[in-house]
């Protein structure tokens, strides 16, 4: 007879995922091996930025004015300290929750980020593979390269939500509405703070507007209302009497934009170079992508046009979010779009907590704009939000690894939080409250 002390391994989901993720970066750390990303913030940007040419740069990390709103978002999480509690015997913790029916196996979600083309002309789908192999839903971009439908295709059984910009033309809000039912989506997000585009000076000083290029309109070109809308530009400009088009003065740039337009367009690269459908379609998008005069009365049509939950993002304001739900609305995003559409706005944390106290505990009411870290999603949790939705970061990790640095910075992400949790003394999502925050002196 032997005397066997050895113990058996230990289960990842028992350790929990920031364990398990410590693990699995040390092991690796032996043979000489380091993360595809950092796993700090301030490294990951830096890594990315370096990765990134300068108009994906400009656009991915740049702001509205002079970058107040991106830095009032990150001053406001500086404002909070976490209160760890001690002894609570929390060996293992639950991350799980559920938001408007959709099963989440941390509270997170990847937010919307149109014209990730710029960072890799597969971004949209780099983004769902990884959200599938990490189960963290993702919320499509309606802004986004890649046609919704195959973007859905890459996230297999793993959840996924539908932004909608909303058109001035409302044929091709149902048809876009009709295209998330279709491909399984859980809700449908509108994004109610982009009815025109904020003030953004780094765009601006490379004259760099990406949807001009043809980037970040697939959902578009995609969509048979938006094809028939097209269709009717077209046949106008070729009809007899017709004013003759403004055609760009010729330069090298003017070219490769004429060639970024071909290349996004669906067909035979050399049958759209010779058709004026391509920069119909970019000149049609630019003239009816949002609709400034959008309203309560638009939205108040919704729940007649989709059978999905219904998310408002961009709420900021504490009457906006009390209307929202006095609408019948489903769930509200507080966000200032990262800090890309008003400068010197609110931060998004400092609006939660007025947000949450003007609603009260039963609302759905998500947040996003200044999350970067687990901490960030610990703290925002526990002023309010039911889920947080992560951007910046994820196209950061995607800039310098592809599809494997997305799922890293989620794999990062949900490591910290889980540790979080574990050194606070918390043991699932649903005891993370305000008791363990307080005000920084």
């Amino acid at each position: 007879m032997t005397d066997d002390t050895s113990q058996p391994v230990p289960d990842p989901v028992a350790i929990g995922p920031g364990r398990a993720r410590q693990g699995e970066i040390y092991r690796a750390g032996i043979s000489g091996l380091r993360p595809a990303v950092p796993t700090d913030f301030a490294g990951l940007e830096q890594a990315a930025r370096k990765a990134s040419t300068p108009r994906g740069w400009a656009y991915v990390a740049g702001g509205a004015g002079e970058g107040r709103t991106m830095r009032n978002n990150r001053e406001a999480f500086d404002r909070w300290a976490i209160v760890p509690r001690m002894l609570r015997g929390v060996g293992e913790r639950d991350l799980s929750t559920s938001v408007l029916g959709t099963d989440l196996p941390a509270p997170l979600l990847l937010a919307p980020v149109g014209a990730g083309q710029l960072i890799d002309p597969d971004a949209d789908l780099h983004t769902a593979r990884a959200a599938a192999a990490t189960g963290v839903p993702y919320v499509f971009t309606n802004q986004g390269g890649t046609p919704l439908e195959e973007t859905a295709a890459a996230m297999g059984s793993t959840p996924h939500w539908m932004q909608l910009y909303w058109s001035v033309d409302e044929g091709l809000v149902d048809s876009l509405l009709q295209r998330a039912e279709a491909s399984g989506a859980g809700a449908v997000v509108v994004t109610l703070d982009t009815t025109v585009l904020g003030w953004r000076p780094q765009d601006l000083n490379l004259g760099s507007l990406p949807f001009a290029q043809g980037l970040g309109i697939g959902q578009y070109t995609s969509d048979a209302r938006f094809g028939e809308i097209v269709a009717e530009r077209v046949e106008r400009a070729q009809a007899p009497g017709a004013p003759a088009a403004d055609k760009p003065k010729v330069t090298l740039a003017a070219i490769r934009s004429l060639l970024s337009i071909t290349r996004s367009h669906p067909g035979s690269f050399w049958s759209n170079l010779r058709s004026p459908v391509p920069r119909a379609a970019v000149e049609t998008f630019l003239d009816i992508y949002s609709n400034p005069r959008l309203s309560w009365d638009h939205v108040a049509t919704l729940r007649d046009r989709t059978r999905l939950p219904i998310v408002l993002k961009g709420v900021l304001h504490p009457d906006d979010a009390r209307r929202a739900f006095d609408l019948g609305i489903d769930g509200i995003v507080v966000s200032n779009h990262g800090g890309r559409q008003v400068d010197s706005s609110i931060a998004s944390l400092d609006a939660l907590v007025a947000v949450r106290d003007a609603v009260g505990p039963e609302p759905t009411v998500l947040m996003d704009s200044g999350i970067r870290t687990g901490a960030d999603v610990f703290t925002a949790i526990a002023l309010g939000a039911d889920a947080v939705l992560l951007g910046r970061p994820y196209m950061y990790g995607m800039a310098v690894a592809g599809q494997r640095g997305v799922e890293e910075v989620v794999a990062n992400v949900v490591a910290e939080l889980d540790l979080t949790m574990a050194l606070s003394g918390v043991a699932d999502v649903a005891s993370i409250g305000r008791d363990l925050v307080v005000p920084r002196a």
